[in-house]
Parts: C-alpha cells; structure tokens; sequence
C-alpha cells in the first residue's frame, strides 16, 4: 500500500502508533489500532454498498469520530470525499450533490437541531426529488425510516476484512481523495478535484513547517468539512501520529475544559478563536500550560496580538495561507520566525512550491512590490469538477492564480494584501459577495446591492449590504437579514444592511464593490 494515499498513511500510522490515542471524541477514546480496525469494518460496508473507486460519497455531519471513520472507510473503498458545509440550508447543499453526482450521504440527525435529509426534500416515501444519482442517506445517530438507513445497518453490508484490505491496497496516489465545492465571483460553487499524493504531499510539508508532531494532542474545532479541519487537522495527525481531541463546534468554556482535562498541546484556528480565549472570563482558573502551538491563517494578526498570544497562551505561534485550489497550502511561516514575520507574512512557500508576484501583463515584479500572487507545484488542483473554461481560466501554464494580491520580501516571505476576487472572511468561513447579492435579489423589494466585509473585533469581518430598493417597494433591515437566513449559512448573512439611493458601477454596469469599501 503506497505512502502517498491516505489508506497508506492510516496504514503506517496503525503500525508505528498502534496503542496510541488516535482520538478522543467525548467520552469515546480510541486507539491508532482501533481506528484502523473501525476503518476497516467501513470500507467493507461501503464496498458491500456496491461503491466502486471514483465514485463519490458526501458527509454533512459536524467534527466526530463517525466523521473521520466514514472519510477513511470510502477512501479505502477507492471513493471519493465530497463534504459539506454543517450550517449550508438545503438549496445550498443540494448543488454539490448534484454536480458531484453524490452516491451515499451521510449525516447526522438533530444537529443545530435540524433534520437535514428533511431540508433536502425527504418525502414519506424516502425519495429526494433532483437528486437522482443519490442512492441512499445514512445517519450516524437517528433511527432507519425510508430513505434513511441507520449506521449499524450501513455496516450489516460489509464485506468480508480481507476484501476490504485489498479494495484499500488498491488505491492509487494519482486517484482523486477529495472534492471540496468553493464558490467563486460570480455563478455556482466550483468543485476542486485534489489527488491523495496532492494531499499527503501537502500536509508532509505543512506538518515538517509548523512542528507537528508523535504525540502532540491536537484540538480539532476548525470544522472537518473544511480543509483547515480536514487536511490541516485529520490528514496531519495521521500523518505524525498526533492525538486527536474533537471538539464540534467552538464554545469557550467547553474550549477552556478541553485544553485543561486534555492537555492539548496544539490548537490550531482563525484569529477570532485565540481572541476570544485570551479575554475569556475564567481562563485564568485554569490550567492551560500544555499549550505549545497556535496555527492561524492568512488573517492581518497585529504584531500585539502575536505577542500576546505568546505571552499568555502558546509559546509557539505559526501564520499560514492557502486556499481550496491549493490542496489548502501555499505558505506558512516557521516556528523560529520572530513575532514580526508571523503577525505580518504568511511565510515562505512549503516544499517544492513556487510563489511568484506578477503584474498585469504576467511579468514577475521585484521584491517589495505589490501584484497578482500565483502557485505552482504538485498542490495545485487537477482542476474544477466537469469546468474546463473555469479550470483554463485559473491554471495557466501550471501557474494557479490565486485571485488574491501581495508581495514577497527579500526573504521570500509572502504578505497578502488584498483579494481581487473580493471575497470576505467572517471567522474563518470564505464569503463571496456574488452570493449573497444573488439572494438579496430573490426578495421583491431589492433592485440591486453590494455586498462587503467590514471589520470585526469578534469574527475579523462580518458582512455589509448596501442596498437599493425598487421603486415603490419597502423592506426593513430586519426582514432583508431574515430572508438571507433563510436562504443562506450564517456566516454568509449580512449584519449590516444600508439602504442607498444609488451603487457605484463601472462603465459595464458591474457594481464597484471598492468603492463601497472605500465609502464606509
């Protein structure tokens, strides 16, 4: 079984940790072993489910053991990973299901008291109108009804170890791991096809630049359906044998317990999370020495709030960047970089990855200077899911073009300054303004908007809607921000709307998103 699959790394992982805790789940503890026993039992149950390599599965589910034991089992079975966003409403996460051509769906019944196969359309007779190639949903938690198969009678259709141990050795490292849908500007969310050796490749280097390592206890509350959880979080500690403690949504006392009764040694997260610790009411009457290492994102850290965090909290604190199209990885600083580097820049290029800045005729510009930042190296994506142009558009000449502008230092160092794309980060949750505006004018009062990212103490940045009413057509803040609700995951709904007479546009009509931000 090669290394560079993921059935690989578990493999390696169970022989050389076999007794060491793998995760911690509640009161759930399970060894490297164990975990690869449970793997097992699923790949065998996917296979006797009829998936077949390539095919894919979804999981709409928050951070669990059952979690990571469905992504390793169909990934031994050849599948495909396509997960899903916990707080997406149903529209939302019918679009990847369908463009993915989703097999089995995996859920978890009542979390954030809501009934997910329901927000898709379940009818009594167990079918989901649109989705055709969905042959069943599986929940971890509830009980079978039609359409529904419950976990343990998901696993009455394994096959026998053996077949599943050749099924997992199968696997090659150019097969596609995962598909993570990401939206983009304008349309639809595009799908990012990522191979198994993209990802161990990745993550072997993410790991060698942060310090990850055999015996870390690592907090995992960045989300698994994204891929600071996922990759940066499941795929790390497999890959050095790390412990990991599962924490399912973030909540600063259970955060505080956690890291106490754990002795969590790396906590990884968007700057809001390690914020909200240091200011938290009863930190102080607990015992947080363990703490060893902070990973945070591409976010401006003040070189104040690095320092603090040093201070109070970690003694190691690394900055990062990446995006989807990336394998999640471009650059991250070291743990030897000064406060400055690492409140400042998003580090060096991980191994064997090329940064380079270029201006707007694709030559690359000196150091210090400002351009389009590009990627090339054996992370970038094989490309967007059956989108040729899109791919095309991106990828040129094996160059990934990011969308986002900065500049290198003499050291190499990376400095994001702005997003050409305008997307916003809202707590570490990518927005893109076209989407949001996209349902601002599903409501019949809306003649047009613009959506921004404003700044935040608490979430780094938070949405803002200028809008413009229809003639003769009124709606209140209130109702314009209930509609987004409806319609939208949290994150993405706006906490601001302004009501406008008129948009800045550009001489196409496009609404200039820059002077917005430059007006507020």
């Amino acid at each position: 079984m090669s290394e560079l699959t993921i059935p690989g790394v578990l493999g390696r992982a169970a022989k050389d940790f076999s007794d060491a805790e793998a995760v911690v789940d509640g009161d759930v503890r399970v060894t490297y072993a164990e975990l690869c026993d449970r793997v097992r039992q699923a790949t065998g149950a996917f296979i006797g489910a009829g998936i077949d390599p390539g095919d894919r599965i979804a999981i709409w589910a928050p951070n669990g053991l059952s979690w990571i034991v469905t992504v390793l089992g169909a990934m031994g079975a050849g599948a495909t990973l396509v997960p899903l966003n916990t707080r997406y409403k149903g529209d939302e996460a019918r679009w990847p299901l369908s463009k993915a051509e989703v097999k089995i769906l995996f859920v978890e019944d009542g979390f954030l008291g809501i009934d997910y196969p329901g927000m898709l359309g379940l009818d009594e007779a167990g079918g989901i109108p649109g989705l055709p190639a969905l042959e069943s949903v599986v929940t971890f938690n509830g009980e079978a009804r039609p359409g529904v198969l419950s976990w343990d009678g998901f696993l009455t259709k394994a096959v026998s170890g053996e077949e599943a141990d050749a099924r997992a050795a199968a696997v090659q490292p150019d097969d596609v791991a995962d598909i993570l849908f990401t939206s983009g500007t304008t349309g639809k969310p595009k799908g990012v096809i990522v191979t198994h050796e993209q990802n161990v490749r990745t993550y072997t280097a993410w790991t060698g630049r942060t310090g990850v390592k055999a015996g870390d206890r690592y907090l995992i509350v960045n989300p698994m359906f994204h891929s600071f959880g996922y990759k940066a979080g499941v795929l790390a500690c497999l890959l050095k044998g790390a412990t990991m403690v599962l924490q399912r949504t973030f909540d600063v006392p259970e955060t505080l317990r956690l890291i106490e009764q754990e002795k969590i040694t790396v906590l990884p997260g968007p700057p809001t999370i390690y914020t909200s610790l240091l200011d938290a009411p009863g930190k102080d009457e607990r015992d947080l020495s363990s703490l060893r290492l902070a990973v945070t994102g591409a976010a401006d850290v003040p070189v104040a709030l690095v320092r603090r965090i040093r201070a109070e909290l970690f003694p190691q604190v690394v900055t990062a960047y990446g995006l989807t199209e990336s394998s999640g990885t471009v650059s991250a600083c070291s743990v030897d970089d000064d406060d400055e580097t690492i409140a400042t820049t998003c580090g060096k290029a991980i191994a064997d990855v090329e940064i380079a800045i270029v201006d707007e005729k694709g030559g690359q510009v000196p150091a210090g200077t400002d351009g389009s930042v590009l990627v090339r190296g054996y992370n970038v994506m094989k490309g967007y899911l059956d989108d040729p142009e899109a791919t095309t558009e991106t990828i040129r000449d094996g160059w990934l073009d990011t969308g986002d502008r900065g500049r290198l230092d003499e050291r190499g160092n990376l400095t994001i300054t702005g997003r050409t794309k305008e997307m916003f980060v809202v707590g570490g949750f990518n927005v893109y303004p076209a989407e949001v505006e996209d349902v601002l004018a599903q409501h019949d009062a809306v003649a047009e908007s613009g959506v921004i990212g404003v700044p935040d103490k608490r979430m780094g940045e938070v949405g803002r809607a200028y809008v413009r009413l229809r003639p003769g057509r009124q709606a209140t803040k209130d109702e314009l921000v209930a509609h987004c609700r409806e319609r939208l995951a949290n994150f993405k709904v706006p906490r601001e709307v302004v009501f406008v007479d008129d948009l800045p546009k550009t001489a196409s009509g496009k609404v200039r998103r820059v002077e917005l931000k430059e007006q507020r």
